[in-house]
């Protein structure tokens, strides 16, 4: 529930229809956004007092040179504030505070700018106020930070130009420098990470995507960055991976044809003083949209025995494994005697190179495996690729939800524009109408669609685990990725990373195999994951053989929730630990990872109120720095003032659950 009271900003020169300057505050007061009015509409944003955005213009270029935000006059000016909160649905808490100071600026042109101040960030939005379709040609979105300041950004994949640069996975790792030394010839996508003084983070994002590309960043001269779109598409054409994808030959000249009334996505701007303020930010879900599903009781969160990863590696069983009948068969044997959720079929399954899912491979017995997979009370996901999907999407969840499937995992979209993000919104909207999960692949970063249809259930837009089936160690530094995407790409959202890797490695040892993969870093780091990573549907990567000679492992991942009454961060630094404690019912987990440099690290569970005394815990072994398998589960009584040291090996970490 929400109420709205009348706020009082600032002195009345900020409020009258005639000023040329509007602040907005925080609620605890230390943030201040001030919008400025004359020939341009511009922004800048402080915490404290101290400058971190400078005065850049936002602006949606229109047709027939028309615009809102260039020469805009105001009509009226409204200021409120809200204090209220969000039931959440399988997110990592089960209510959201919604606390806000809000300026809306209507204008003359026919259009209202928001801003929203959080003490977690700022956020704004333009809004068509107009009765008719506008053609939007262009937006300029600029965040001219107030230094060079180090900055952690994840590059476009491609190279060449932007247009080369629009078709890409939104996968990479982060590339770390100021901000006057990114490249001016590369996109980043969102989110990115900058880092100013005295411990201040701020997190560009958006939140609310919808008939709208989304956004880039790039920078222009200096240290400022603007944003980035790519125009509609006019011509696709079926080409990619296996004839799965639609690539984009031509584009119209505008981003899209907004409806009458169209809101336009959030920009959001968060800001942290302590890193562990990145690990449960809430800006993304606050600013969706909330469920267009009626009825949700049917949505049930996850965990995956996958087959893709360990590349159906089955052994020591009477019968050939791969995609076949007997394999998947025994997949499902594997998790229905571990109180495992699902099994997905990934690629495979369907007949190559046709793009068409009611061609099914004549190896597998689809309707058997779904029938066996019932009476086991194990769900059975398909893997989709984007095209076979969209040709015929009602057909595809007509068909497959009579047969018993309970969702598809749908990928390589690999782009952003307005039509592929209007995709998105009718996959879930089918799937929902046939009440099926979806988990996107092959996208990019959650952006509030898993608040406004609670079945899309998961988003990759992460460079996961599966790159150890093919990078070096140089490409793919996995460890310390793993400690910088909590802090960013997990802001926007829960992330398909695929854990629970049996074969570990140290730095020295690892190195990539196709059918015998394995993770950087200890055992405990991934066992660590299933706590520290949001995933409502979280994959067991690895064979049901290895799970089976790790029993302990096994039942510890089998049994963690996916979904959250309360989630803490605890003691974390970007770029070299996280720690988080989350909550189902009266259970606390607590999950720590480290980066490759070994530490003694002390945890302040303080923050969790009354807690258990005793806890089951997982360490790194003596000879983990050696043997990253090498791990210890042991039980142990928590310090009576809630200090816990760990010792985190190279690549380490540390798990425990109390109850």
């Amino acid at each position: 529930m929400k109420k709205s009271l009348l706020l009082l900003l600032f002195p009345l020169i900020t409020l009258g229809i005639n000023a040329k300057q509007y602040k907005l505050v925080s609620p605890n007061g230390k943030l201040t956004v001030t919008v400025n009015n004359d020939k341009n509409l511009t922004y800048s944003l402080s915490l404290d007092g101290q400058q971190l955005i400078a005065p850049s213009q936002i602006a949606l270029t229109l047709d027939q040179g028309k615009s809102f935000g260039e020469n805009a006059s105001v009509q009226s000016v409204k200021t409120t504030t809200s204090h209220g909160t969000i039931n959440a649905l399988f997110y990592k808490k089960k209510v959201v505070e919604d606390y806000y100071n809000q300026l809306a600026l209507k204008f003359r042109q026919g259009f209202t700018l928001i801003f929203r101040a959080y003490d977690e960030g700022v956020a704004y939005r333009f809004v068509s106020d107009r009765k008719k379709e506008i053609i939007v040609k262009d937006e300029k979105a600029e965040f001219n930070f107030a230094k060079g300041w180090s900055s952690l950004v994840p590059y476009t994949s491609p190279n060449g130009s932007f247009e080369e640069q629009f078709n890409n996975s939104f996968e990479n790792t982060y590339t770390q420098g100021h901000l006057s030394q990114l490249k001016t010839d590369k996109l980043a996508f969102l989110p990115i990470l900058v880092e100013a003084d005295h411990g201040v983070r701020i997190c560009v994002t958006e939140a609310d995507l919808e008939n709208y590309p989304g956004m880039y960043v790039n920078r222009t001269k200096g240290h400022a960055l603007r944003g980035v779109f790519a125009k509609y598409p006019k011509e696709v054409r079926q080409e990619g991976h296996n004839k799965l994808q639609l690539f984009v030959k031509s584009r119209e000249n505008y981003l899209v044809k907004a409806t009458a009334k169209q809101q336009f996505p959030w920009r959001i701007i968060n800001v942290s003083t302590d890193d562990r303020q990145l690990l449960d930010n809430d800006m993304v879900y606050r600013l969706a949209s909330p469920s267009r599903i009626s009825s949700t009781e049917w949505i049930k969160p996850g965990k995956v025995a996958w087959d893709w990863w360990n590349d159906w590696g089955l052994y020591k069983v009477p019968f050939k494994a791969g995609v076949n009948t007997q394999t998947y068969k025994a997949y499902i044997d594997f998790a229905s005697k571990h109180g495992i959720e699902y099994v997905i079929l990934d690629e495979g399954w369907a007949v190559n190179l046709q793009a068409d899912l009611f061609q099914v491979v004549p190896e597998i017995d689809l309707k058997g495996i779904v029938d066996y997979a019932k009476q086991k009370n194990v769900g059975i996901i398909l893997w989709a690729g984007y095209y076979a999907f969209a040709r015929d999407m009602e057909r595809v969840c007509r068909h497959y939800s009579d047969m018993g499937v309970k969702g598809f995992k749908i990928d390589f979209m690999d782009r952003d524009d307005a039509a592929c993000v209007n995709f998105l919104y009718d996959a879930a909207r089918m799937a929902a109408k046939y009440r099926m999960l979806v988990d996107f692949h092959g996208i990019f970063k959650p952006t509030g669609l898993q608040r406004t249809y609670p079945n899309v259930i998961n988003f990759e837009g992460v460079k996961g685990q599966e790159n150890t089936k093919w990078s070096s160690l140089e490409s793919y530094n996995q460890v310390q990725y793993d400690v910088q995407i909590p802090f960013i790409r997990m802001l926007a959202g829960q992330m398909d990373y695929t854990q629970g890797a049996m074969l570990n490695s140290t730095m020295e040892t690892y190195h990539a195999s196709n059918s015998n993969p394995m993770s950087q870093g200890t055992r405990c780091h991934q066992l660590a994951m299933y706590t520290v990573f949001f995933s409502p549907l979280n994959m067991l990567c690895d064979s049901p053989t290895h799970y089976e000679e790790e029993p302990e492992c096994t039942e510890f991942i089998a049994k963690i929730p996916v979904v959250w009454d309360q989630s803490i961060a605890l003691t974390s630094k970007v770029g070299e630990y996280v720690a988080m404690a989350r909550r189902s019912g009266n259970t606390w987990y607590v999950g720590v990872i480290n980066n490759w440099t070994a530490r003694d690290l002390t945890i302040d569970l303080s923050p969790l109120g009354d807690i258990p005394t005793r806890a089951e815990a997982y360490f790194d072994g003596a000879n983990a720095t050696k043997f990253a398998q090498d791990y210890v589960r042991k039980t142990i009584s928590i310090p009576s003032n809630k200090q816990l040291t760990v010792h985190l090996a190279p690549g380490g970490g540390f798990t425990m659950k109390m109850n």
